[in-house]
């Protein structure tokens, strides 16, 4: 069954149910390349495959383990079959994700996956050194290959440590080298548990970034990137391996971003030093993945990065800015840690263009961030530029909430106003950082809004927040302010209202029952009124 093409699908839901987990759970039945590479580029909130499952039912807990103890019951030759069966593969790797988090289970399961089926197991003995070359061999077969992610993925940090030193040691370059056993590389790269792990897996794969990227196992160096992020070890080392890896020796990085951005075309050209850009190809995906990790990093580490893409010609920014690849990697640089003069300085090779790239349902997204990141007089260039596709873009996804955002309507209406709101936006932005801001947080003059305040990823959500904080809230003062200009227009039209009527709207309004009180307090008012002058006369007669 496990075997089957219909039959591992049942077996999977079955599992599936039993685990609590809903039937049409993309976690398990399509494991996307997609979902994959955002959790090990550091893209994704989740950690760990099973860690933000929500169980919407019950489940039967004690029948999973009946049903999983059962499948590993098979004898030795049929377990060996098993592995590297394509859909038995897809079989344990769903119980090995129903199980993350379980420790106990999966230190019961994981080394018989690993042919190593000894009792008694204890910490630090969990494989046989017999079985290493074996299992080194079988990350070479493409089912295997899928389930030892998984198992890498979920294992407890005692067997992943163990696994680390006993099987990947003498072998990290070669499976790296491979074309299924990069993926598994990828994994363990991803889910290094510390600096030490980091310190071996750089002196083995570091001096190899340009074989690597010759043999096209960009993934391994991407893993490699986003790991250094996390675990902040070895960061300057890696930007320069990867600027190194495409250059040829003493020569100007100034060409580093669109060779990355063209991983295969680059590499596939003979006379690497007659390569040039491409005009109309497609951007490589792991190459703007690449650059979308690097762009994390510190200013002061990336700056042939940022020289390089600054001095993009005007041609190639806006090939770049319509593929979705080139266009994440221009957002990924204006989201980043460079200045706002460097920022204004690509944004400013876009200018007359962003009407065009507003039309592309990614382009709309690039257009955005470039306003985000402007000064005033690049806000209103951009909002100009869309002035002339003001018709055209409700038709398209984003036009209309990009002509929104950016309030194109009010800017072809009231240009002075949408100076002005633009205008107190940066102030209210300026002055939040000057109050919480850090130090190198405080940008000159001639900076954008917020250029040089995404420190970290944490930092740039806060960002976000701000900004939409500060956004609501200036919207809402517009919104106060209109409503007390109609309130005065109003109340001026009713006091010539009552003038010009003597005051007969207010009876009708208050009616019948309202109207005795009132007129019985006015009269007493004028009665005690006439008293006191009439007694205020005689006290003066009196005197004269």
């Amino acid at each position: 069954m496990m075997c089957n093409c219909y039959g591992s699908h049942v077996f999977r839901s079955l599992l599936c149910l039993c685990g609590g987990v809903p039937l049409d759970s993309p976690v398990f039945h399509r494991a996307k390349s997609s979902m994959i590479l955002a959790e090990r580029l550091n893209l994704s909130t989740s950690s760990a495959p099973g860690n933000n499952l929500s169980h919407h039912h019950q489940g039967f807990p004690g029948l999973l383990k009946f049903l999983v103890s059962g499948m590993l019951k098979c004898s030795e030759e049929d377990v060996k079959y098993l592995l590297v069966d394509q859909y038995s593969s897809l079989v344990f790797q769903t119980a090995l994700k129903l199980f993350a988090g379980h420790d106990q289970q999966l230190l019961q399961i994981i080394p018989v996956l690993l042919d190593c089926r000894k009792e008694n197991l204890t910490e630090g003995n969990f494989i046989e050194m017999t079985a290493v070359s074996d299992i080194v061999e079988l990350m070479k077969e493409a089912a295997y290959s899928h389930l030892m992610e998984v198992i890498l993925a979920v294992s407890p940090e005692s067997l992943y440590n163990e696994m680390f030193t006993k099987i990947f040691r003498k072998s990290l370059f070669e499976l790296s080298s491979h074309q299924c056993g990069n993926f598994v590389v990828q994994a363990l790269v991803s889910h290094a548990r510390d600096r030490e792990q980091m310190e071996f897996i750089w002196e083995k794969l570091g001096p190899k970034f340009r074989d690597l990227l010759e043999m096209g196992k960009s993934g391994v160096i991407a893993s490699l990137i986003a790991t250094s992020q996390r675990l902040h070890t070895h960061e300057h080392e890696v930007c320069k391996a990867l600027a190194d890896a495409v250059c040829l020796p003493n020569e100007s990085p100034r060409s580093v971003v669109d060779r990355i951005l063209f991983l295969e075309s680059y590499f596939a050209c003979v006379e690497k030093s007659n390569w040039k850009w491409p005009s109309g190809a497609k951007i490589h995906v792991m190459g703007s993945l690449i650059l979308q990790a690097v762009f994390k990093f510190q200013n002061q580490l990336i700056q042939p990065y940022i020289m390089s893409l600054t001095s993009m010609e005007v041609d190639h920014v806006l090939q770049a800015a319509k593929d979705v690849g080139g266009a994440r990697t221009i957002e990924a640089f204006l989201d980043s840690d460079a200045s706002g003069k460097q920022k204004h300085r690509l944004i400013n090779k876009l200018r007359g263009h962003f009407g065009e790239l507003a039309m592309h349902s990614s382009g709309s997204f690039t257009v955005e961030k470039c306003f985000s990141a402007s000064n005033l007089s690049l806000r209103e260039a951009i909002a100009s530029d869309l002035l002339s596709v003001q018709s055209e873009l409700p038709k398209t996804k984003q036009g209309p909430y990009l002509l929104r955002k950016l309030d194109i309507d009010g800017y072809a209406n009231w240009p002075d106003q949408w100076r002005s709101r633009q205008a107190s936006k940066q102030s209210t932005y300026k002055e939040f950082y000057a109050a919480f801001g850090s130090g190198e947080a405080k940008s000159s003059k001639s900076d954008s809004f917020l250029a040089d305040t995404s420190k970290s990823t944490s930092l740039a959500i806060g960002v976000k927040n701000v900004r939409k904080e500060i956004d609501h809230h200036l919207a809402s003062s517009e919104k106060y302010a209109k409503h007390a200009v109609v309130d005065d227009v109003m109340k001026v039209k009713n006091k010539k209202h009552e003038k010009g009527h003597g005051g007969a709207s207010d009876e009708k309004a208050t009616g019948s029952v309202n109207q005795k009180p009132f007129l019985s307090v006015d009269l007493k008012k004028n009665k005690r009124h006439g008293q006191e002058e009439r007694s205020k006369a005689s006290r003066k007669k009196l005197k004269v």
